[in-house]
Protein backbone atom coordinates (compact mmCIF):
# COMPACT_ATOMS: atom_id res chain seq x y z
CA UNK A 1 0.00 0.00 0.00
CA UNK A 2 1.34 3.44 -0.75
CA UNK A 3 1.24 6.13 1.52
CA UNK A 4 -0.66 8.25 -1.66
CA UNK A 5 -3.88 6.00 -0.99
CA UNK A 6 -4.37 7.06 2.67
CA UNK A 7 -5.96 10.39 3.97
CA UNK A 8 -5.23 11.55 7.24
CA UNK A 9 -9.24 12.38 8.03
CA UNK A 10 -10.78 9.39 10.13
CA UNK A 11 -13.63 9.55 7.22
CA UNK A 12 -11.06 8.65 4.79
CA UNK A 13 -8.99 6.48 7.28
CA UNK A 14 -12.60 4.17 7.93
CA UNK A 15 -13.40 4.35 4.05
CA UNK A 16 -9.89 2.45 3.25
CA UNK A 17 -10.21 0.26 6.14
CA UNK A 18 -13.78 -1.00 4.57
CA UNK A 19 -12.57 -1.29 1.19
CA UNK A 20 -10.23 -3.90 2.46
CA UNK A 21 -12.44 -5.47 4.74
CA UNK A 22 -11.14 -4.34 8.65
CA UNK A 23 -14.24 -2.78 9.14
CA UNK A 24 -18.12 -2.59 9.20
CA UNK A 25 -19.06 1.00 9.24
CA UNK A 26 -22.10 0.35 10.75
CA UNK A 27 -20.08 -0.39 14.19
CA UNK A 28 -19.61 3.18 15.36
CA UNK A 29 -18.11 3.94 18.53
CA UNK A 30 -15.15 2.11 19.06
CA UNK A 31 -15.09 -1.17 21.85
CA UNK A 32 -12.00 0.50 23.97
CA UNK A 33 -14.01 3.85 24.25
CA UNK A 34 -17.15 2.37 25.08
CA UNK A 35 -15.63 0.23 27.71
CA UNK A 36 -14.00 3.30 29.16
CA UNK A 37 -17.09 5.03 28.98
CA UNK A 38 -18.84 2.52 30.95
CA UNK A 39 -19.80 3.24 34.47
CA UNK A 40 -19.30 6.78 34.27
CA UNK A 41 -21.76 9.32 35.71
CA UNK A 42 -24.46 9.86 33.31
CA UNK A 43 -25.46 14.08 33.40
CA UNK A 44 -28.51 13.46 34.93
CA UNK A 45 -26.83 12.33 38.16
CA UNK A 46 -24.74 15.75 38.36
CA UNK A 47 -25.30 17.94 41.80
CA UNK A 48 -25.66 21.12 41.95
CA UNK A 49 -23.77 21.63 44.68
CA UNK A 50 -19.75 19.46 45.60
CA UNK A 51 -17.35 20.03 47.92
CA UNK A 52 -14.65 20.29 45.24
CA UNK A 53 -14.85 20.49 41.39
CA UNK A 54 -11.82 18.58 39.56
CA UNK A 55 -11.44 20.41 36.11
CA UNK A 56 -10.39 17.25 33.23
CA UNK A 57 -9.97 13.90 33.91
CA UNK A 58 -6.30 13.89 33.13
CA UNK A 59 -4.28 11.41 35.39
CA UNK A 60 -3.41 14.10 37.79
CA UNK A 61 -6.83 15.10 38.30
CA UNK A 62 -8.43 11.52 38.93
CA UNK A 63 -5.14 11.48 41.34
CA UNK A 64 -6.12 14.62 43.14
CA UNK A 65 -10.29 13.93 43.05
CA UNK A 66 -9.09 10.32 44.74
CA UNK A 67 -7.23 11.94 47.71
CA UNK A 68 -10.02 14.45 48.71
CA UNK A 69 -12.49 12.13 48.27
CA UNK A 70 -11.10 9.60 50.74
CA UNK A 71 -10.13 12.51 53.17
CA UNK A 72 -13.90 12.88 52.88
CA UNK A 73 -15.19 15.78 50.59
CA UNK A 74 -17.60 15.15 47.96
CA UNK A 75 -16.04 15.26 44.69
CA UNK A 76 -17.02 15.71 41.43
CA UNK A 77 -14.39 15.39 37.92
CA UNK A 78 -15.90 17.17 34.56
CA UNK A 79 -14.04 16.31 31.11
CA UNK A 80 -14.35 18.21 28.03
CA UNK A 81 -13.92 14.82 26.30
CA UNK A 82 -15.75 11.85 25.62
CA UNK A 83 -13.58 9.48 27.09
CA UNK A 84 -11.62 9.60 30.24
CA UNK A 85 -8.05 9.81 30.88
CA UNK A 86 -6.60 13.33 29.22
CA UNK A 87 -3.30 12.64 27.45
CA UNK A 88 -3.01 9.15 29.02
CA UNK A 89 -5.66 7.96 27.46
CA UNK A 90 -6.34 4.68 24.75
CA UNK A 91 -8.49 5.08 21.69
CA UNK A 92 -9.39 2.91 18.92
CA UNK A 93 -8.80 5.73 15.99
CA UNK A 94 -8.69 2.51 13.97
CA UNK A 95 -10.66 -0.22 14.15
CA UNK A 96 -8.87 -3.38 15.98
CA UNK A 97 -5.76 -1.60 16.97
CA UNK A 98 -5.72 0.48 20.23
CA UNK A 99 -3.15 3.55 20.66
CA UNK A 100 -2.10 5.09 23.39
CA UNK A 101 -2.79 8.23 21.65
CA UNK A 102 -0.72 10.69 23.00
CA UNK A 103 1.46 9.50 26.10
CA UNK A 104 2.64 6.22 25.50
CA UNK A 105 4.99 4.50 28.12
CA UNK A 106 4.88 4.75 31.93
CA UNK A 107 8.02 5.36 34.72
CA UNK A 108 7.42 8.22 36.14
CA UNK A 109 4.46 7.75 38.26
CA UNK A 110 5.49 8.02 41.52
CA UNK A 111 5.45 5.02 43.49
CA UNK A 112 3.97 6.05 46.49
CA UNK A 113 0.60 7.08 44.49
CA UNK A 114 0.17 3.84 43.05
CA UNK A 115 0.51 1.73 46.78
CA UNK A 116 -2.08 4.47 47.88
CA UNK A 117 -4.37 4.37 44.90
CA UNK A 118 -4.19 0.19 44.89
CA UNK A 119 -3.82 0.71 41.17
CA UNK A 120 -2.97 -2.78 40.62
CA UNK A 121 -5.97 -4.08 42.51
CA UNK A 122 -7.83 -1.98 39.98
CA UNK A 123 -6.20 -3.00 37.22
CA UNK A 124 -3.03 -2.16 36.29
CA UNK A 125 -1.10 -4.71 34.85
CA UNK A 126 2.70 -3.85 33.25
CA UNK A 127 5.33 -5.17 30.66
CA UNK A 128 8.61 -4.36 31.35
CA UNK A 129 11.02 -3.88 28.32
CA UNK A 130 14.27 -5.59 27.83
CA UNK A 131 16.17 -4.53 26.18
CA UNK A 132 14.57 -0.74 26.92
CA UNK A 133 16.87 1.09 24.36
CA UNK A 134 17.34 0.29 20.42
CA UNK A 135 18.91 2.36 17.83
CA UNK A 136 20.03 0.59 14.57
CA UNK A 137 22.51 2.36 12.53
CA UNK A 138 23.37 3.45 8.61
CA UNK A 139 27.55 3.37 8.83
CA UNK A 140 29.64 3.86 5.86
CA UNK A 141 33.20 2.33 5.98
CA UNK A 142 35.41 2.29 2.50
CA UNK A 143 32.31 3.59 0.41
CA UNK A 144 29.98 0.76 1.35
CA UNK A 145 27.17 0.99 3.67
CA UNK A 146 26.90 -0.70 6.95
CA UNK A 147 24.06 -1.73 9.09
CA UNK A 148 24.64 -1.80 13.10
CA UNK A 149 22.53 -1.56 16.15
CA UNK A 150 22.85 -0.62 19.73
CA UNK A 151 20.86 -2.05 22.37
CA UNK A 152 20.79 -1.39 25.87
CA UNK A 153 19.17 -3.07 28.96
CA UNK A 154 19.42 -4.45 32.20
CA UNK A 155 22.28 -6.44 31.58
CA UNK A 156 25.31 -4.33 32.54
CA UNK A 157 27.98 -7.24 30.36
CA UNK A 158 25.86 -6.89 26.82
CA UNK A 159 25.55 -3.40 27.72
CA UNK A 160 29.56 -3.29 27.79
CA UNK A 161 29.34 -5.90 24.68
CA UNK A 162 26.69 -3.46 22.70
CA UNK A 163 28.55 -0.30 23.30
CA UNK A 164 32.24 -1.85 22.85
CA UNK A 165 31.10 -2.46 18.82
CA UNK A 166 31.94 1.45 19.27
CA UNK A 167 34.02 2.33 21.61
CA UNK A 168 35.78 0.27 24.55
CA UNK A 169 36.41 3.38 25.71
CA UNK A 170 32.74 4.08 26.34
CA UNK A 171 31.93 0.89 27.22
CA UNK A 172 33.69 1.46 30.84
CA UNK A 173 32.65 4.56 30.98
CA UNK A 174 29.08 4.10 30.33
CA UNK A 175 29.24 2.06 33.84
CA UNK A 176 30.32 4.93 35.59
CA UNK A 177 28.52 7.49 33.85
CA UNK A 178 24.89 5.35 35.01
CA UNK A 179 26.05 5.51 38.53
CA UNK A 180 26.14 9.01 38.42
CA UNK A 181 22.87 9.79 36.82
CA UNK A 182 20.91 7.85 39.34
CA UNK A 183 22.78 9.59 41.99
CA UNK A 184 21.66 12.54 40.74
CA UNK A 185 17.72 10.75 40.24
CA UNK A 186 18.41 9.90 43.94
CA UNK A 187 19.46 13.34 45.06
CA UNK A 188 16.12 15.15 43.25
CA UNK A 189 13.52 12.75 44.00
CA UNK A 190 12.87 13.91 47.30
CA UNK A 191 11.58 16.97 45.70
CA UNK A 192 9.48 15.24 43.89
CA UNK A 193 6.34 14.81 46.20
CA UNK A 194 6.70 18.20 48.33
CA UNK A 195 6.07 21.79 47.12
CA UNK A 196 8.72 23.48 46.05
CA UNK A 197 10.77 25.89 48.35
CA UNK A 198 8.09 29.49 48.30
CA UNK A 199 10.95 32.20 48.19
CA UNK A 200 8.83 35.18 48.82
CA UNK A 201 7.71 33.50 52.06
CA UNK A 202 11.49 33.53 53.12
CA UNK A 203 12.33 36.63 51.85
CA UNK A 204 9.59 38.61 53.30
CA UNK A 205 9.53 39.40 56.94
CA UNK A 206 7.44 37.70 59.51
CA UNK A 207 5.08 35.41 58.32
CA UNK A 208 6.18 32.86 60.91
CA UNK A 209 3.19 30.12 60.02
CA UNK A 210 3.87 29.48 56.43
CA UNK A 211 7.57 29.63 57.09
CA UNK A 212 6.92 26.67 59.08
CA UNK A 213 4.31 25.07 57.28
CA UNK A 214 6.93 25.57 54.37
CA UNK A 215 9.43 23.83 55.99
CA UNK A 216 8.89 20.52 54.60
CA UNK A 217 10.24 22.03 51.45
CA UNK A 218 13.11 23.33 52.84
CA UNK A 219 14.15 19.65 54.65
CA UNK A 220 14.10 18.28 50.91
CA UNK A 221 16.24 20.82 49.58
CA UNK A 222 18.55 20.16 52.56
CA UNK A 223 18.24 15.73 51.75
CA UNK A 224 18.81 16.98 47.67
CA UNK A 225 22.18 18.62 48.64
CA UNK A 226 22.94 15.70 51.33
CA UNK A 227 22.81 13.32 49.07
CA UNK A 228 24.90 15.13 46.29
CA UNK A 229 27.66 15.70 48.89
CA UNK A 230 30.72 16.31 46.39
CA UNK A 231 29.26 15.94 43.17
CA UNK A 232 27.81 19.41 43.58
CA UNK A 233 29.98 20.94 40.49
CA UNK A 234 28.77 17.67 38.21
CA UNK A 235 25.08 18.23 39.10
CA UNK A 236 25.22 21.70 38.81
CA UNK A 237 27.06 21.38 35.12
CA UNK A 238 24.25 18.66 34.34
CA UNK A 239 21.30 21.42 35.04
CA UNK A 240 22.59 23.95 33.38
CA UNK A 241 24.61 22.77 30.53
CA UNK A 242 24.26 21.95 27.42
CA UNK A 243 23.71 18.13 27.29
CA UNK A 244 26.63 18.16 24.81
CA UNK A 245 28.98 19.38 26.99
CA UNK A 246 27.86 16.25 29.34
CA UNK A 247 27.98 13.76 26.99
CA UNK A 248 31.41 14.95 25.48
CA UNK A 249 32.87 14.59 28.88
CA UNK A 250 31.63 10.93 28.93
CA UNK A 251 31.94 9.66 25.76
CA UNK A 252 33.40 9.21 22.33
CA UNK A 253 31.29 7.47 19.95
CA UNK A 254 28.43 9.29 18.33
CA UNK A 255 25.40 6.56 17.89
CA UNK A 256 25.59 6.09 22.01
CA UNK A 257 25.81 10.08 22.87
CA UNK A 258 23.50 10.57 19.97
CA UNK A 259 21.39 7.81 21.52
CA UNK A 260 21.51 9.33 25.17
CA UNK A 261 21.24 13.13 23.70
CA UNK A 262 17.09 12.23 23.14
CA UNK A 263 16.57 12.18 26.21
CA UNK A 264 17.51 15.35 26.40
CA UNK A 265 15.07 16.99 23.85
CA UNK A 266 11.81 14.68 24.42
CA UNK A 267 8.87 16.79 24.03
CA UNK A 268 10.95 20.20 24.11
CA UNK A 269 11.59 22.46 21.39
CA UNK A 270 15.38 22.42 22.15
CA UNK A 271 19.21 21.12 20.60
CA UNK A 272 21.44 18.98 22.77
CA UNK A 273 23.72 21.86 21.98
CA UNK A 274 21.44 24.76 23.83
CA UNK A 275 21.87 25.17 27.92
CA UNK A 276 19.60 23.24 29.92
CA UNK A 277 18.84 20.38 27.98
CA UNK A 278 21.08 18.00 30.33
CA UNK A 279 18.16 18.82 32.97
CA UNK A 280 15.43 17.37 30.45
CA UNK A 281 17.84 14.56 30.59
CA UNK A 282 17.71 13.94 34.15
CA UNK A 283 13.92 14.57 34.04
CA UNK A 284 13.45 10.92 31.51
CA UNK A 285 15.51 8.52 33.88
CA UNK A 286 13.72 9.60 37.49
CA UNK A 287 11.17 6.42 37.08
CA UNK A 288 10.86 3.51 39.82
CA UNK A 289 8.35 0.83 38.58
CA UNK A 290 7.88 -2.02 41.03
CA UNK A 291 11.11 -1.49 42.84
CA UNK A 292 13.30 -0.70 39.67
CA UNK A 293 14.54 2.66 39.12
CA UNK A 294 14.97 4.19 35.68
CA UNK A 295 12.21 0.69 34.18
CA UNK A 296 9.94 2.87 31.71
CA UNK A 297 6.96 0.05 30.78
CA UNK A 298 3.96 -0.63 28.61
CA UNK A 299 0.55 -0.75 30.24
CA UNK A 300 -1.51 -3.62 29.58
CA UNK A 301 -4.32 -2.04 27.33
CA UNK A 302 -2.66 1.12 26.39
CA UNK A 303 -2.11 4.33 28.97
CA UNK A 304 -5.96 4.96 28.95
CA UNK A 305 -5.51 1.62 31.29
CA UNK A 306 -3.89 3.52 34.26
CA UNK A 307 -6.10 6.17 33.80
CA UNK A 308 -8.83 4.06 34.09
CA UNK A 309 -7.37 1.94 37.20
CA UNK A 310 -7.28 5.66 38.77
CA UNK A 311 -10.82 5.89 37.65
CA UNK A 312 -11.69 2.54 39.58
CA UNK A 313 -10.24 3.67 42.57
CA UNK A 314 -11.88 6.95 42.09
CA UNK A 315 -15.34 5.78 41.61
CA UNK A 316 -14.86 3.20 44.58
CA UNK A 317 -14.29 6.31 46.80
CA UNK A 318 -17.28 7.88 45.97
CA UNK A 319 -16.19 10.74 42.71
CA UNK A 320 -18.76 11.55 40.51
CA UNK A 321 -16.92 11.54 36.86
CA UNK A 322 -18.68 12.84 33.85
CA UNK A 323 -17.64 13.00 30.41
CA UNK A 324 -18.75 15.35 27.41
CA UNK A 325 -18.76 18.23 30.05
CA UNK A 326 -16.65 20.93 29.48
CA UNK A 327 -16.18 23.97 31.64
CA UNK A 328 -17.24 27.22 30.57
CA UNK A 329 -16.46 29.55 33.39
CA UNK A 330 -14.43 29.44 37.05
CA UNK A 331 -17.05 31.17 38.95
CA UNK A 332 -15.59 34.18 41.29
CA UNK A 333 -17.01 35.74 44.46
CA UNK A 334 -15.82 38.74 45.87
CA UNK A 335 -12.93 39.00 43.28
CA UNK A 336 -11.12 36.47 45.40
CA UNK A 337 -12.85 33.25 46.51
CA UNK A 338 -14.43 30.77 44.00
CA UNK A 339 -17.90 29.84 43.97
CA UNK A 340 -17.49 26.89 41.57
CA UNK A 341 -18.13 26.50 37.53
CA UNK A 342 -20.65 26.99 34.94
CA UNK A 343 -20.23 24.12 32.27
CA UNK A 344 -20.35 25.10 28.40
CA UNK A 345 -24.21 23.96 28.19
CA UNK A 346 -24.97 26.56 31.07
CA UNK A 347 -24.96 24.42 33.88
CA UNK A 348 -23.97 26.03 36.97
CA UNK A 349 -22.30 23.68 39.94
CA UNK A 350 -20.86 25.47 43.56
CA UNK A 351 -18.11 24.14 45.17
CA UNK A 352 -15.50 25.85 47.65
CA UNK A 353 -12.51 24.09 46.07
CA UNK A 354 -11.56 24.09 42.42
CA UNK A 355 -8.43 21.49 41.06
CA UNK A 356 -7.61 22.24 38.08
CA UNK A 357 -6.15 19.64 35.54
CA UNK A 358 -6.03 22.04 32.29
CA UNK A 359 -2.69 23.96 31.65
CA UNK A 360 -2.22 27.17 33.26
CA UNK A 361 -2.72 29.33 30.00
CA UNK A 362 -6.53 27.78 29.82
CA UNK A 363 -6.78 27.63 33.92
CA UNK A 364 -6.26 31.37 34.37
CA UNK A 365 -6.59 33.22 31.05
CA UNK A 366 -9.58 31.51 29.61
CA UNK A 367 -12.00 30.49 32.27
CA UNK A 368 -10.91 33.28 33.86
CA UNK A 369 -11.70 37.10 33.49
CA UNK A 370 -8.63 38.77 33.67
CA UNK A 371 -10.20 41.47 35.55
CA UNK A 372 -10.16 38.58 38.36
CA UNK A 373 -7.00 38.47 38.59
CA UNK A 374 -3.93 40.47 39.80
CA UNK A 375 -2.73 42.62 36.58
CA UNK A 376 1.06 41.56 37.12
CA UNK A 377 -0.42 37.78 37.66
CA UNK A 378 -2.19 37.86 34.31
CA UNK A 379 1.08 39.57 32.53
CA UNK A 380 3.18 37.12 33.95
CA UNK A 381 1.01 33.94 33.09
CA UNK A 382 0.87 34.75 29.64
CA UNK A 383 4.54 34.82 29.46
CA UNK A 384 4.81 31.19 30.10
CA UNK A 385 6.47 29.40 26.99
CA UNK A 386 4.17 26.43 25.58
CA UNK A 387 6.21 26.04 22.35
CA UNK A 388 5.57 22.25 20.99
CA UNK A 389 8.15 20.32 18.45
CA UNK A 390 6.11 17.14 18.57
CA UNK A 391 4.04 15.41 16.20
CA UNK A 392 2.62 12.48 17.15
CA UNK A 393 2.36 9.62 14.84
CA UNK A 394 0.06 6.45 15.44
CA UNK A 395 0.27 3.74 12.95
CA UNK A 396 -1.47 0.29 12.52
CA UNK A 397 0.29 -2.13 10.38
CA UNK A 398 0.30 -5.67 9.31
CA UNK A 399 3.94 -7.33 9.94
CA UNK A 400 6.32 -6.46 12.79
CA UNK A 401 9.28 -3.84 11.21
CA UNK A 402 11.79 -5.80 9.81
CA UNK A 403 15.06 -3.99 10.65
CA UNK A 404 18.71 -4.37 8.30
CA UNK A 405 20.63 -4.31 11.13
CA UNK A 406 18.62 -7.01 13.37
CA UNK A 407 16.51 -8.96 10.32
CA UNK A 408 14.00 -10.83 11.86
CA UNK A 409 14.23 -14.16 12.27
CA UNK A 410 11.12 -15.90 13.29
CA UNK A 411 8.89 -14.72 10.40
CA UNK A 412 6.15 -12.41 12.29
CA UNK A 413 6.68 -13.09 15.76
CA UNK A 414 8.50 -10.08 17.67
CA UNK A 415 12.26 -10.07 18.35
CA UNK A 416 13.54 -8.51 21.92
CA UNK A 417 14.38 -5.13 20.57
CA UNK A 418 10.96 -4.54 19.01
CA UNK A 419 9.91 -4.19 22.55
CA UNK A 420 12.47 -1.14 23.30
CA UNK A 421 12.37 2.17 22.17
CA UNK A 422 13.69 2.69 18.89
CA UNK A 423 15.79 5.54 18.41
CA UNK A 424 16.46 6.54 14.07
CA UNK A 425 18.41 9.21 12.89
CA UNK A 426 20.61 8.85 15.49
CA UNK A 427 24.35 8.48 13.63
CA UNK A 428 25.44 11.28 15.37
CA UNK A 429 24.20 14.27 17.53
CA UNK A 430 24.51 16.88 14.77
CA UNK A 431 21.44 15.13 12.87
CA UNK A 432 19.39 15.83 15.95
CA UNK A 433 20.81 19.99 16.23
CA UNK A 434 20.10 20.30 12.31
CA UNK A 435 16.48 19.08 13.04
CA UNK A 436 16.38 22.07 15.93
CA UNK A 437 17.22 24.48 13.83
CA UNK A 438 15.23 23.37 10.50
CA UNK A 439 11.77 24.24 12.83
CA UNK A 440 13.36 27.36 13.88
CA UNK A 441 13.51 28.24 10.13
CA UNK A 442 9.39 27.22 10.37
CA UNK A 443 10.23 23.82 8.09
CA UNK A 444 10.56 20.13 9.72
CA UNK A 445 13.49 18.39 8.82
CA UNK A 446 14.38 15.99 5.94
CA UNK A 447 16.09 13.52 9.35
CA UNK A 448 13.48 14.42 11.95
CA UNK A 449 14.29 13.10 15.12
CA UNK A 450 12.01 9.38 15.61
CA UNK A 451 11.37 7.34 18.54
CA UNK A 452 9.73 3.95 17.62
CA UNK A 453 7.86 2.16 20.00
CA UNK A 454 5.36 -0.96 19.45
CA UNK A 455 3.82 -1.97 22.50
CA UNK A 456 1.73 -4.92 20.99
CA UNK A 457 5.19 -6.20 21.02
CA UNK A 458 4.57 -7.33 24.38
CA UNK A 459 0.91 -6.94 24.88
CA UNK A 460 -1.47 -9.10 22.51
CA UNK A 461 -4.70 -7.13 23.31
CA UNK A 462 -3.90 -3.83 21.37
CA UNK A 463 -3.58 -4.76 17.54
CA UNK A 464 -5.41 -8.28 16.04
CA UNK A 465 -2.79 -11.25 15.46
CA UNK A 466 0.33 -10.96 13.62
CA UNK A 467 -0.54 -7.27 13.66
CA UNK A 468 1.04 -4.60 15.51
CA UNK A 469 0.41 -1.22 17.12
CA UNK A 470 3.55 1.12 15.91
CA UNK A 471 3.48 4.95 17.69
CA UNK A 472 5.82 7.33 16.71
CA UNK A 473 7.00 10.41 18.68
CA UNK A 474 8.51 13.00 16.19
CA UNK A 475 10.84 15.85 16.81
CA UNK A 476 10.66 19.07 15.08
CA UNK A 477 7.22 20.37 13.68
CA UNK A 478 6.76 24.21 14.89
CA UNK A 479 3.04 24.56 15.86
CA UNK A 480 3.14 27.21 12.68
CA UNK A 481 5.00 26.82 9.64
CA UNK A 482 6.98 29.21 7.63
CA UNK A 483 5.40 32.24 6.19
CA UNK A 484 2.29 31.77 8.49
CA UNK A 485 0.97 28.55 7.16
CA UNK A 486 -0.97 26.08 8.97
CA UNK A 487 -0.70 22.43 8.99
CA UNK A 488 -3.37 21.15 6.59
CA UNK A 489 -4.02 17.63 6.26
CA UNK A 490 -2.24 17.44 3.03
CA UNK A 491 1.00 18.80 4.92
CA UNK A 492 0.67 16.50 7.35
CA UNK A 493 0.17 13.45 4.85
CA UNK A 494 3.44 14.77 3.16
CA UNK A 495 5.43 15.27 6.59
CA UNK A 496 3.71 11.29 7.54
CA UNK A 497 5.12 9.99 4.21
CA UNK A 498 8.62 11.68 4.96
CA UNK A 499 8.75 9.98 8.25
CA UNK A 500 7.96 6.24 6.81
CA UNK A 501 10.26 7.31 4.05
CA UNK A 502 13.14 7.72 7.02
CA UNK A 503 12.07 4.24 8.53
CA UNK A 504 12.09 2.54 5.56
CA UNK A 505 15.72 3.12 5.39
CA UNK A 506 15.93 1.42 8.62
CA UNK A 507 13.47 -0.97 8.19
CA UNK A 508 12.36 -1.51 4.22
CA UNK A 509 9.16 -2.91 3.70
CA UNK A 510 7.80 -0.50 6.77
CA UNK A 511 5.51 1.49 4.01
CA UNK A 512 3.49 -1.53 2.21
CA UNK A 513 2.75 -2.54 5.83
CA UNK A 514 0.63 -0.15 6.82
CA UNK A 515 -3.04 0.13 7.67
CA UNK A 516 -4.11 3.05 8.65
CA UNK A 517 -2.68 6.45 10.20
CA UNK A 518 -3.29 9.04 13.15
CA UNK A 519 -1.41 12.21 12.83
CA UNK A 520 -1.50 14.55 15.32
CA UNK A 521 0.64 17.96 15.18
CA UNK A 522 0.81 20.79 17.66
CA UNK A 523 -2.12 21.79 16.82
CA UNK A 524 -3.76 18.84 16.45
CA UNK A 525 -2.94 17.77 20.10
CA UNK A 526 -3.66 21.53 21.48
CA UNK A 527 -7.33 20.63 19.99
CA UNK A 528 -7.60 17.08 20.85
CA UNK A 529 -6.12 17.04 24.39
CA UNK A 530 -6.64 20.83 25.41
CA UNK A 531 -2.73 20.95 25.36
CA UNK A 532 -1.54 24.91 25.06
CA UNK A 533 0.57 25.16 22.00
CA UNK A 534 0.58 21.10 21.40
CA UNK A 535 2.90 21.22 24.81
CA UNK A 536 2.68 17.77 26.09
CA UNK A 537 4.05 18.81 29.55
CA UNK A 538 1.58 22.38 30.35
CA UNK A 539 4.05 24.40 29.67
CA UNK A 540 7.92 23.90 28.84
CA UNK A 541 10.51 22.10 31.32
CA UNK A 542 12.54 24.92 30.85
CA UNK A 543 15.10 25.81 34.10
CA UNK A 544 13.25 29.26 34.18
CA UNK A 545 9.80 27.56 34.11
CA UNK A 546 10.77 24.16 37.18
CA UNK A 547 10.95 23.58 40.62
CA UNK A 548 9.92 27.60 42.88
CA UNK A 549 9.35 28.99 39.08
CA UNK A 550 6.48 26.52 38.24
CA UNK A 551 4.36 28.33 37.07
CA UNK A 552 5.23 31.11 38.71
CA UNK A 553 7.16 31.83 41.93
CA UNK A 554 4.89 33.42 43.92
CA UNK A 555 2.67 30.42 43.44
CA UNK A 556 4.66 27.46 42.80
CA UNK A 557 2.71 25.44 45.60
CA UNK A 558 -0.33 24.77 43.30
CA UNK A 559 -2.28 27.48 45.19
CA UNK A 560 -3.52 30.71 43.15
CA UNK A 561 -5.03 34.40 43.87
CA UNK A 562 -7.89 33.07 43.65
CA UNK A 563 -8.99 31.70 47.22
CA UNK A 564 -10.10 27.98 46.81
CA UNK A 565 -8.75 27.52 43.16
CA UNK A 566 -5.53 25.56 42.87
CA UNK A 567 -3.37 23.92 40.05
CA UNK A 568 -3.33 20.08 39.59
CA UNK A 569 -1.86 19.59 36.20
CA UNK A 570 1.39 19.01 34.91
CA UNK A 571 1.56 22.71 34.67
CA UNK A 572 2.54 22.90 38.26
CA UNK A 573 5.85 20.95 40.20
CA UNK A 574 7.34 18.75 39.49
CA UNK A 575 6.23 19.46 35.95
CA UNK A 576 4.84 16.81 33.45
CA UNK A 577 5.18 13.06 32.22
CA UNK A 578 2.65 10.81 33.81
CA UNK A 579 4.14 11.46 37.38
CA UNK A 580 1.11 12.32 39.56
CA UNK A 581 2.43 14.41 41.58
CA UNK A 582 1.19 17.34 40.86
CA UNK A 583 -2.18 16.17 41.42
CA UNK A 584 -1.45 14.49 45.05
CA UNK A 585 0.89 18.06 45.94
CA UNK A 586 -2.28 19.78 44.70
CA UNK A 587 -4.91 17.59 47.01
CA UNK A 588 -2.39 17.78 49.89
CA UNK A 589 -2.39 22.03 49.89
CA UNK A 590 -6.27 21.72 49.10
CA UNK A 591 -6.80 19.83 52.35
CA UNK A 592 -4.44 21.91 54.30
CA UNK A 593 -6.15 25.04 53.74
CA UNK A 594 -9.36 23.78 54.49
CA UNK A 595 -8.17 22.87 57.99
CA UNK A 596 -7.01 26.09 58.81
CA UNK A 597 -10.15 27.60 58.51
Amino acid sequence: MMLSTLRISRLHLYKYLFKHKYVNLSTGASDQNEKLLRGLEDDSNLKSHYDCIVIGAGHNGLIAATYLQRAGLNVCVLEKRHVIGGAAVTEEIIPGFKFSRASYVLSLLRPQIIEDLELMKYGLKLYFRDPHSYTPVIMSEGGKTKHMSLSLGRDVKQNVQQIAQFSNKDAVAYIDYEKQLQLFVDAIEPLLDVNPVHIPTWTQHGILKRKVNNWPSVKALLKTAKTLHQNIPEFYQMLTAPAVTVLNKWFESEPLKATLATDSVIGAMTSPQLVGSGYVLLHHVMGNLEGTKGEWAYVEGGMGALSEAIAQAARHAGVDIFVNKPVNKILVQNTNRVKGVVTCDGQAISAELILSNATPHITFLELLHKNELPEEFVRDMSHIDYTSPVTKINVAVKSIPNFLASPNKKGQRSQPHHQATIHLNCENMSLIHDAYLDAQKGIYSQKPVIEMTIPSSLDPTLAPPNHHVVQLFTQYTPYTLADGQEWTDELKNKYAKLVFENIEDYAPGFLESIIGVDILTPPDLEREFSLTGGNIFHGSMSLHQLYSHRPLPAYCDTRSPIYGLYLCGSGAHPGGGVMGSPGKLAAITALHDQKKK
